[in-house]
């Protein structure tokens, strides 16, 4: 019997939505990059992107467990001597949600060109509203 390999162009990419409303951070984001790299199908290829589009709405209403609210830290670094600069979380969720999910799926994805390619599939956006309805997005409700 043969190994069959996908190829980019057999590859079928589907629109899924999925509510971040009050799932726990890094479960979500695990469910999300497994999604998006394709690992839950059975043509899964490690070299190709096979993956799926992702929409999350309401990233704005996150949630990490303990004391990660008060103390889980970001870091930038400006590439300059003392050019290291610090957020935590509870500012960054009230500036700008969306960087939390995609700092964490982006984490889970491969560190090469394919894992950018993946990345740009994921779409996280503040709010119940999104601008793909045209794709007809399949709502999707991942087991945490």
């Amino acid at each position: 019997m043969k190994t069959l390999s996908l190829r980019k162009e057999d590859a079928q990419h589907d629109w899924y939505v999925v509510d971040a409303s009050d799932k726990i951070l890094g479960r979500l984001a695990t469910k999300i990059a497994d999604r998006i790299r394709g690992k839950d199908k059975p043509t899964f290829t490690p070299h190709t992107d096979g993956g799926d589009y992702v929409v999350v709405i309401n990233a704005e209403k996150i949630q990490v467990t303990g004391k990660k609210f008060d103390d889980k830290k970001y870091y930038t670094h400006s590439l300059y001597p003392g050019g290291l600069k610090t957020k935590v979380f509870k500012d960054i969720i009230e500036d700008k949600p969306e960087y939390i999910i995609e700092e964490a799926v982006k984490g889970m994805l491969p560190k090469n060109k394919l894992g950018k390619q993946m990345f740009k599939k994921l779409k996280v956006y503040k709010g119940d509203n999104h601008p793909h309805e045209s794709q007809e997005p399949q709502i999707w409700e991942p087991k945490l």
